[in-house]
């Protein structure tokens, strides 16, 4: 993995490029005056839940869970 660092006006500049190179696995690291004040690295794909997680014996959901609620009964 290579590791970059640049300004923020270049990384404006070049952000296409950038976005490639982090595809790639590369870590970058954006600066202002010499100080970093960002990290550009790739995003971790989202959890999917598994099918039939509602079957767990910790799983509980009420009988009259789609009921309507008491303090809405008024604009029903």
């Amino acid at each position: 993995m290579r590791i970059q660092e640049l300004g923020a006006f270049e990384a404006k500049t070049h952000l296409s490029r950038l976005l490639d190179a982090v595809e790639k696995g590369e870590k970058i690291y954006i600066t202002r005056r010499g100080k970093r004040v960002a990290q550009l690295s790739a995003a971790e794909e989202p959890k999917k839940a598994k099918f039939g997680c509602a079957k767990s014996p910790n799983f509980y959901m009420a009988p009259d869970f789609d009921a309507p609620l008491e303090d809405f009964k008024e604009y029903m």
